[in-house]
Order: structure tokens, then sequence, then C-alpha cells
């Protein structure tokens, strides 16, 4: 062998070497980068009110999982929704953002010919941009339309109703929705789906999907349909809480929860996943019996009342979130978004505002964390009503809608307008029931507050002071086929 070719000889097995150990140690930091980056499923349930969960204050049935649940996590006492209605709270849970950010707000109709805008991040996407497998079960509400639908939105997966169950022919007081459609990824797999199997359908999918992809990062957003009016629960559960069909209601989706978490035991995942359980906004009291409560909170659903925004929450990842803690600390559903962000290293984009903010430390049970929300807003359709800085929560005049009388049989009762005459402070370390205006007490902090309240009006904008925002994003219009 000559000189020249045994220095080739040598050079091509170097290099095979060479390129052997970059393969052989891509792999191991790939496997490795899967092995650390944590499973996340959010259980989002719709209208279900601050003390429908028996840690919260429950009474006539029982959450046996979602209690344990606490017992193995944190239970977080003051966290918010941005509005206390479904499309609106649903599109800041899924941007970050204020809804009145990306301009959706209400609930979208049949109807509604625009939704969620696709320039937008929603949680799927951030957790695609890790390579994540992604699935979403249950109700939407950010667009019927295709170019809408969760699969247009970061989402692998998708199976459940487009917007709110009731929202079809046999509405109790509106006979004018039209057939509501079941979909599947963007097919429509009928009409007018039987929604006493909706609750289990929706689990068993999120349950095969957990399954399916145990060797791979998921993420897993599901949004029952319940307790959201009408009231349907499949025949292991029917008739079996003294409450009546609200409790069997909860009951259901207390055993999907179950589900989901016996699922993650057998596949020995419970320390790699993480799992948040809450609601989308407060309790619909004009449905009575069919409705839950926000017991010690003012008014409910469709109000800037804690009664509205003030919603259950439950968080559980073992080894990092401590077992049997309680967060005390204002944080919102805003917050998740960019909490997930910071927990698989994400980038979030630099050329728009994220409302929401960390709550890491707040997870992780942290000594002396505090939330990191120097004010939260709370908006009503257009109308900024109040505002929050500490424990100090300050109204501005508006209107509201307050029961008059409670209805019965899934047959809601009439509301009234009630009016906030003038500002209202309230301290909600010492009355959460907002009762007791202490204005006249504290001026100073009247002042600051409406101060927050100004900056906030120059960018969101405020129907009630005719101010224009500066800093909202539009929402998606329906794009139209040409004839």
């Amino acid at each position: 062998m000559t000189l020249f070719q045994y220095l080739k000889t040598v050079t091509y097995w170097s290099l095979c070497l060479t390129a052997g150990f970059i393969i052989s140690n891509y792999a191991l930091i790939a496997a490795r980068a899967a092995e650390e980056s944590p499973n996340v499923v959010v259980i989002f349930t719709d209208d279900q009110g601050y003390s429908d969960v028996g840690c919260f204050g429950a009474e006539g049935y029982k959450t046996p999982n979602l209690d344990r649940m606490a017992e193995e996590g944190a239970k977080f006492t003051s966290f918010y929704v941005s509005q206390a209605v479904c499309s609106a709270s649903r599109a800041s849970l899924l941007t970050g953002c204020y809804c009145n950010r990306v301009s959706i707000s209400g609930a979208l109709n049949p109807r509604a010919e625009h939704g969620i805008h696709s320039d937008e991040l929603t949680l799927a996407e951030l957790f695609k941009s890790k390579d994540y497998v992604t699935a979403m079960y249950g109700k939407w509400h950010l667009g019927h339309h295709p170019q809408f639908l969760p699969t247009r939105n970061g989402f692998d997966e998708y199976y459940g109703l487009p917007y709110s169950n009731d929202m079809w022919p046999f509405h109790p007081t509106n006979k004018t929705f039209p057939p509501l459609p079941l979909i599947e990824n963007e097919t429509i797999l009928e009409y007018n789906p039987d929604q006493t199997k909706l609750t289990t359908d929706y689990t068993k999918r999120a349950v095969k999907f957990i399954k399916t992809h145990k060797d791979e990062p998921f993420f897993v957003y599901l949004a029952h349909s319940m307790p959201h009016v009408p009231l349907f629960v499949s025949k292991k559960y029917k008739g079996k809480t003294e409450q009546g069909m609200y409790g069997d209601v909860i009951r259901e989706i207390d055993w999907s929860v179950g589900q989901i978490l016996k699922t993650l035991k057998e596949l020995d995942l419970d320390e790699k996943t993480l799992v948040v359980f809450t609601s989308d906004n407060g309790p619909w009291l004009s449905y009575g019996d069919h409705a839950g409560q926000a017991k010690g909170l003012r008014e409910g659903k469709g109000t800037s009342w804690e009664g509205g925004v003030r919603v259950p929450c439950i968080m559980r990842w073992p080894g990092k979130i401590p077992s049997g803690t309680v967060c005390e600390e204002m944080a919102a559903t805003i917050d998740i978004l960019p909490t997930m962000a910071g927990i698989i290293e994400a980038e979030l984009p630099t050329d728009r505002i994220i409302d929401g903010k960390d709550i890491w430390p707040l997870m992780a049970g942290e000594p002396n964390a505090k939330t990191p929300h120097e004010v939260y807003f709370y908006y009503w359709g257009k109308e900024l009503q109040a505002v929050r800085s500490g424990p100090w929560k300050l109204h501005f005049p508006h209107t509201y809608r307050s029961l008059v009388e409670a209805g019965s049989g899934g047959i809601p009762g009439p509301y009234k307008v009630g009016k906030v005459e003038e500002i209202s402070l309230y301290n909600l370390e010492e009355d959460l029931a907002e009762s007791t205006n202490v204005a006249a007490d504290y001026p100073e902090v009247v002042e600051r507050l409406k101060g927050y309240a100004q900056e906030i009006r120059l960018e969101l904008g405020d129907r009630l002071t005719k101010t224009e925002g500066k800093k909202i994003r539009p929402h998606g219009e329906l794009v139209k086929a040409e004839n």
C-alpha cells in the first residue's frame, strides 16, 4: 500500500466514524429532547361555576377525581378569564391575549362570517413549533367555517361541535338556529347528534390519542360542551347525584378527568404530563337548577363581577407542581400560552403584544412568588368595566344583567338590567362579594387604577368613554369563493 492509499483509507474511515458519531449524537439529543418535552392536557369546561368542584365548595355531588387532582397538584383560587362568555374566553385561552386584542367577542353564532385570524399564534401552533402532535376534542367556537377550524390553527386532529350545544333547532326560546353539526377534522359527520354521548366520546378520543402518541410529546385540548345548557348525561351517571341533572353532568365530567389521569398513570406518563383544568366562565344563573353556582361571588356569566370571570382552576404535574398547594395570587387563562412557551422553550412572536405572563413561579410553588400582573382588566364586549391591581378592584359606571328569578328544567328565568351608578372600589381580600364600595376611603387607589384604565383604553379602546383602541388586531373574515 502506498502512502497515498494509506492516507486515503485513513481519511475515509475517519470521516465515517465522524459521521457516525454526529448521527448517533444527534439521535441522542433528539431522544433526550423528546424525553424532556412534557406532554400537556388542557381540560376546559363550559359554564362551570367557581364553586362547582368539590374542593371549591360543591354540594349535592362529588368530584373525587378533580379533588384528587388538587391534592396531587395546585388549586388556584384567584384565576380569571378575559370575558365571561364563550368565544371571547376561548380566544384568550388559545392566544394568550385579551379577547379585545384579537377582536373576538361574545359567542359566535352559526351565521357568523368571522373567526380567529390565521395570523394569530395559537397554543396548538406553539406546540407544533416544537414538534408536538396536537389534538382538540369538544367545543371550538372560534369560527365554524373550514378556514377557522382547529385543523387550520395548529391541531392535527379535531372532533366536536363548532359552537355552543344550544345553537340548534331545539333551543327552548330561539327556534331559528340551523341543525347543529358534529365535525371530525373538517368533515360534518352528522347533524343534531345525540348529546348524551358527547362527554364520553370526547373522552374516549382523547384517551386513544394519548395512547397512540405515548412515545412522542403531545398536546391535547379537551373542551367539554357541558355543563352548558341543554344538559345531557350518559346512562352511567344519569340520576346519580342529589343535586339532579347538573350534578350528574359534573359527575360525568369528573369521570372524564379520571380517565385522563388513569391513562397517564398506566402509560407511565404521570411525571411527564402537565394537566390543567378550568372553565370558560361562571354559571349561567338564569337556568336555575340546570346551572352551576359561584358561592360567595357576585352575579355570574355575562358580567364582569367576580361570579362571571373568576373560575375554578387546578393544575397537576407530579414532581414539578408541589402537591396539595393553594395559590391565591391572581392568574388567568391568558397566562397559559406564555407559560407553556417557557416550559417547552418555544419562542413567542416579537411583532405583537401577548398580554399573558409566565406564571411558572406560581405553579411551581416558589417561595414568596407573586402574580406577574401589576394590573388586570375586565371588559364586557367593548366596554372597559373594571380594573384590578393587588386586592383592589375598581368598577366604572356601567350596566349589567342581573337575575330576577331562576328558571328550572332547562327553561331560563328572566334578567333585569343592573347599573353601577358611580365609580366603585372593592377590596377583594376582605370583600369577595363586591358588596361594600370603599372608593371614598381610598381616593389614591382610585386614581391609580383610573390611570391604568386610561392606558389600556388607548390600546384596546372603550365604548363607555368613546375611546378608540390603537393596538387591536383584526379577527379573520370569511373568504368567500368567487362565482
